[in-house]
């Protein structure tokens, strides 16, 4: 086939050749299926408006299997319908513009003759020749749209290296690849008044969307099957039955449109587009003789369920959790094995076994599988690989899955959900008001007066911090928060201008505003519009977290001389005794680890304060960036701080990086500092304030703690694995650390063990 398309190009370039350059600048592709390109190689001419604009509307997905996240048959969206491309004359320059168009930094390579799979539909794009460096793969020379003599076994493939475009953050989805034209909006239409009040809406009349208003479906043969579908769509986990004979007299007495006649549902599928359906026909008489609308009652999640009297509580596994979301509902998957939480590989992860994670921690069917550490990558063990869930299990524990070993999978595979959840309406009672852009503003909540008339009020920004963001951010479905602030005059002013709330505090993990803690009575010392509460929100942030077998592998006690310690003492590094010792006789004694932290966000780890403001300290020849960036305390067993918590003033910079990662940062000559995704801060044991004082210390049993970014004060998308813990035996003359972990790596039972810890009895490593 390609020899035969060489000899027809050369021959159409010496028939031709007179009259080619003119039609040089129709080369770009054409919306026309008819219009083929010249082959003859030539510069590209400048797109017009239009391909511009189809260029920013143009999808690209990756498809087909076995497959990873970053590599796959590509497939375009096009007109309404996607397909292929086919792989002649398809290179490594093609390659490349896909994988950037998705994200992804390049291409590695390319595959030809199906090898992911043969796709359907059309195949859009023929004999692409690409330069490489246009931003969309329409913008190369084609055969034009929809022109092409393949068939899918030669159906192109790209494979992506897997690193991210900084602050890119589509693709690494893998979602439900059905066509939702058919259906293009479902919901349930309460019909008891009282209903229609309470959100969410568990029960009521299935309902699409269809032109500018809703139909029903047909009741007859309607089954369970259905029923769990549509309830999974919505975010419910479970459905119930429901009281036929009442709906039954209500909806003989109401005019339905039956726009969809029968539906057969598996019960596995993820939205009701992706069942066998049968239309009504447009001129039927009776779409449903015998039957009537379909209605359906679901069982909501713990976290959404109201009042409503509901005598059996739904439970939610203890064995799996998401982490690193910033909406309810997403995360990284964890699952808990023998009282240590981990992670699963993305191998073969998809929408059926993204459910059942789903399902089992209380929301509806999976909207997105995520893979490629989407949502963040974990630190511990890797638990499960190459998951086969059929879609119907009760847990992710009971579907078929690979033991793996660490050859198999990193964490940069790190499998992800996000989940169907039930609307709440929570984005109704507070917007953003003022900010450059829709992810940032000042803080407007809707308030009821005595009279009950609704407006909106300002929040007071005293004492607003990262975490109330944080809800704010959630609430309005706007990603992580990336900054609380204060004081919010140099954004643009609105007619709103009161107070109405302050001492708002979250514990930064509540769906909405209305859950936190709040003054009863307004309370602001500056209640001026310009100090009212605001928010910068972002899709991506960082993740700090601490290696803690380091710390266990590292500790060691040092008498350090007194005279070796002025600069420590100048940063405050040493307890408050040291003050009364006989300088510079004498030693303080010190307890010294080595800290290694790693970022394992989808966002560079920045400092808050600019470098104009950054602290030099002679001592050590180098900018402290954060005031405060970690503690270290050791502690009593019930609680009490035992040697005074070290507020370390750190410069920060990339010591070293996973591989294919690069270093960012670096505190000499004034560089920036900051924590790159996938790099780490290491501070050795050996370095100047890397202790904890213990001269003061009495023998005993104690627990060490480390806590990094402990104010809070640089956005994180988890907070909650920001500390460490590790059981201390102190003799007096040496030192032993056991069970050093992540803050929430362990069950809440092996956590409870860990704080009833006796210590080493014997002195003896086990």
């Amino acid at each position: 086939m390609q020899k035969s398309r060489r000899r027809q190009q050369l021959a159409c370039g010496l028939l031709f050749g007179l009259w080619l350059p003119c039609c040089l600048a129709q080369t770009t592709p054409s919306n026309s299926p008819t219009r083929a390109a010249t082959r003859t190689p030539s510069p590209l001419s400048t797109p017009s408006p239009s391909a511009q604009s189809q260029s920013a509307r143009l999808k690209v997905r990756l498809s087909g299997y076995p497959r990873k996240h970053n590599e796959g048959r590509v497939e375009l969206f096009h007109q309404g319908e996607w397909g292929t491309i086919c792989d002649d004359d398809f290179s490594i320059h093609n390659a490349n513009v896909l994988c950037r168009h998705l994200g992804f930094v390049s291409a590695t390579g390319w595959t030809h003759s199906a090898k992911y799979g043969k796709g359907q539909g059309k195949i859009w794009l023929d004999n692409v020749q690409c330069n490489g460096g246009e931003k969309s793969i329409e913008l190369c020379k084609s055969r034009g749209w929809g022109n092409s003599d393949c068939t899918h076994d030669e159906d192109a493939g790209v494979v992506c290296q897997d690193e991210r475009i900084p602050g890119f953050v589509d693709s690494n989805v893998i979602d439900t690849q059905v066509d939702e034209n058919k259906i293009d909006g479902v919901r349930l239409r309460p019909v008891v008044a009282m209903s229609r009040k309470k959100l969410p809406i568990t029960e009521g009349v299935v309902e699409v969307k269809h032109r500018d208003g809703w139909a029903q479906i047909c009741d007859l043969g309607w089954t369970i099957k259905n029923t769990h579908v549509v309830c999974g769509m919505l975010g419910f986990p479970h459905e119930r039955k429901v009281n036929k004979n009442f709906y039954k007299l209500y909806l003989e007495r109401q005019k339905n449109h039956f726009l969809i006649h029968s539906v057969a549902c598996l019960g596995t599928e993820v939205h009701l587009a992706a069942c066998p359906l049968e239309f009504s026909r447009p001129n039927a008489t009776s779409a449903c003789r015998g039957g009537t609308a379909a209605v359906v009652s679901c069982m909501p999640g713990p976290l959404f369920m109201q009042s409503n009297g509901l005598k059996k509580k739904p439970k939610t596994s203890r064995n799996v959790r998401l982490k690193g979301g910033a909406r309810v509902g997403e995360g990284r998957v964890e699952v808990l094995k023998d009282s240590e939480w981990g992670t699963v590989c993305d191998d073969r992860w998809n929408l059926q076994s993204a459910s059942v994670v789903c399902r089992e921690l209380g929301f509806g069917s999976a909207k997105e599988a995520l893979t490629g550490g989407r949502m963040g990558q974990g630190m511990g063990p890797i638990y499960m690989n190459e998951v086969k869930c059929l879609g119907q299990e009760k847990s992710i524990w009971n579907c078929p899955f690979k033991n793996i070993t660490s050859e198999d999978c990193q964490h940069v595979e790190d499998a992800a959900v996000r989940c169907n959840v039930p609307h709440m309406g929570l984005e109704d009672s507070i917007r953003l008001t003022g900010g450059r852009t829709r992810s940032e503003g000042r803080v407007e909540v809707l308030r009821s007066d005595a009279n009950g008339t609704q407006g909106w009020g300002l929040i007071c920004g005293e004492t607003w911090s990262t975490k109330e963001a944080m809800v704010v951010c959630r609430q309005l479905g706007l990603g992580y928060a990336n900054q609380g602030v204060q004081e919010t005059w140099y954004w643009d002013s609105s007619n709103v201008t009161e107070m109405v709330l302050s001492g708002v505090k979250c514990a930064g993990s509540e769906m909405s505003l209305s859950q936190c803690q709040h003054h009863r009575a307004l309370s602001c010392q500056k209640a001026a519009a310009k100090f009212a509460a605001g928010v910068i929100c972002s899709d991506t942030t960082s993740d700090l977290v601490l290696n803690a077998p380091l710390v266990q592998q590292t500790v060691y006690i040092e008498d350090r001389p007194l005279h070796m310690l002025y600069c420590a003492a100048e940063e405050d590094c040493l307890s408050k005794s040291a003050a009364k010792a006989n300088w510079p006789y004498g030693h303080r004694r010190l307890l010294r680890f080595s800290s290694q932290i790693h970022n394992i966000g989808r966002a560079d780890f920045k400092p808050k304060a600019g470098r104009h403001s950054w602290v030099w300290h002679a001592c050590h020849g180098h900018y402290h960036s954060m005031d405060i960036f970690t503690h270290y305390d050791l502690m009593s067993a019930n609680g009490s701080r035992v040697a005074e918590g070290h507020k370390a003033s750190f410069c920060l910079e990339d010591s070293d990086c996973q591989e294919g990662v690069s270093k960012r940062y670096e505190c000499a000559n004034f560089g920036d500092q900051g924590i790159t995704v996938g790099c780490w801060d290491l501070y050795r044991h050996d370095i100047d304030c890397q202790w904890i004082d213990i001269t003061d210390v009495r023998p005993g049993n104690y627990i060490l703690q480390i806590v990094i970014n402990p104010n809070q004060e640089v956005s994180e998308s988890d907070f909650t694995n920001n500390a460490m813990k590790c059981n201390c035996k102190y003799d007096g003359h040496r030192v032993w650390l056991h069970n050093c972990h992540i803050g929430d790596a362990f069950s809440e039972e092996a956590e409870r063990r860990f704080e009833k810890y006796p210590g080493q009895l014997n002195n003896l490593l086990p």
